[in-house]
């Protein structure tokens, strides 16, 4: 949270497990919500759209909580990575191995679904931008679900990377399930943006 955009780029682009497709995916899912919210700061108090004031200050409010959820689980994707590292690293013949790497490889999951779960949340908020928001922030609105579609599909991969090694079958699959139904149906936002523009 500290870190410099420069600090934080350079780290992940240097030969470091940390930060990783994780950290950049809730990075991400931050920069969607922020523009989420300035969409919807700059339709508010309009005449024009005076009767979206209400759901606009929802909007708001809530992409406030979304930003720092997400930027959160940038560290919170690093610190559950490391024990993973670390159980790998063990050896195969070390009694608890099996079930220490399992609990790590669930761990490890359990954060980039958090960012998948957020940012289908934040494609949902972007998609009522683009329908209620000012017209002269759709290119926000779209870039907002552009990213938070990104970010959603990053974190995707980061899930299914962990439960493709899952012993524990009934649970990746649990998981796997819950994640197609995040990326199943995506609102069209971004589509409807660039046919608006072009």
């Amino acid at each position: 949270m500290e870190r410099t955009l420069d600090v934080f780029t350079f780290e992940l682009a240097s030969k470091t497990p940390t930060p990783g497709g994780g950290g950049a995916s809730a990075l991400c899912a931050a920069l969607a919500a922020a523009l989420g919210s300035m969409t919807a700061n700059f339709t508010l108090g309009k005449k024009k759209y005076a009767e979206y004031d209400d759901e606009m200050r929802a909007i708001i409010s809530e992409c406030a909580v979304l930003r720092s959820r997400t930027l959160l689980l940038i560290k919170a994707d690093a610190e559950a990575f490391e024990p993973l590292s670390r159980a790998y690293a063990i050896s195969k013949d070390e009694p608890g191995r099996d079930e220490m790497l399992e609990k790590c490889l669930l761990d490890a999951a359990a954060v980039p679904m958090e960012i998948a779960r957020l940012s289908r949340r934040i494609m949902e908020l972007a998609d009522i931008l683009e329908q209620h928001g000012s017209a002269l922030m759709v290119s926000d609105a779209g870039c907002c679900a552009s990213i938070a579609s990104a970010a959603l599909d990053s974190a995707a991969l980061n899930v299914l990377v962990n439960t493709r090694l899952m012993k524990n079958r009934d649970k990746a699959e649990e998981l796997n399930a819950e994640l197609r139904k995040l990326m199943e149906n995506k609102p069209q936002t971004y589509s409807r943006v660039f046919k608006r523009l072009s």
